[in-house]
């Protein structure tokens, strides 16, 4: 599959085993789908089943009709929950909230997305969720992140050191919404060696009073 690399030109979408590094994130587009609860579930399946076929067709129309190429970018995710120690402490997937997204280049419009859902809605079998992606913004600025390398439930460890030492000890507090960039994918490599970005945007934290 030819056509730009949005991983290789957008400097967000590197990171480094081992370092935590700060990053300005630009303004982004990309297709989303909610959910709630563990994603082993059938629910975040659904999600990603839903995805996969606008993001392939949306590419393909922009070769064929605006004759601009690209590389599908991939699957990725904002987690939150109520208290954020159920990632690092507690690890309690029933009460997580999630985005699935891909992006997709900002000339891709909403007239372009809706033809896509049509088509992909007319073949059979189409995914159960398909009619939920929506086009979406995300702007999330200033951010800490790292790759993390194996699989996804070791990660807990590496995000309490995010949320507790990093991203105090650089002057910042924690804003939006912790974000995952899946490099890897799990149904083809082994959970030793998943590749994830894990993101956490950042703001100056409040002088003390």
């Amino acid at each position: 599959m030819g056509g730009t690399d949005f991983k290789k030109e957008i400097a967000a979408y590197r990171a480094r085993r081992g370092r935590f590094d700060v990053v300005d994130v630009p303004e982004l587009r990309y297709l989303m789908v909610d959910g709630h609860g563990d994603p082993n579930s059938g629910a975040f399946a659904e999600a990603a089943e839903a995805l996969y076929p606008l993001a392939y067709r949306l590419k393909f129309a922009s070769r064929r009709a605006l004759g601009r190429d690209y590389v599908v970018m991939p699957l990725e995710g904002l987690w939150w929950a109520d208290d954020m120690d159920a990632f690092t402490a507690a690890r309690d997937k029933s009460r997580w909230d999630w985005t699935l997204m891909i992006m997709v280049p900002d000339w891709i419009g909403e007239d372009m997305v809706a033809e896509a859902v049509a088509q992909a809605a007319a073949r059979p079998g189409p995914p159960r969720r398909l009619r939920e992606v929506r086009l979406g913004s995300l702007a999330e600025g200033r951010c800490v992140q790292t790759l993390h390398v194996g699989p996804y439930d070791a990660e807990a460890a590496t995000l309490a050191r995010m949320h507790h030492e990093v991203v105090p000890g650089h002057g910042f507090r924690m804003t939006g919404r912790h974000h995952e960039i899946y490099l890897s994918d799990a149904r083809r490599v082994a959970p030793d060696r998943l590749r994830t970005i894990l993101r956490q945007p950042v703001a100056e934290a409040q002088p003390a009073t």
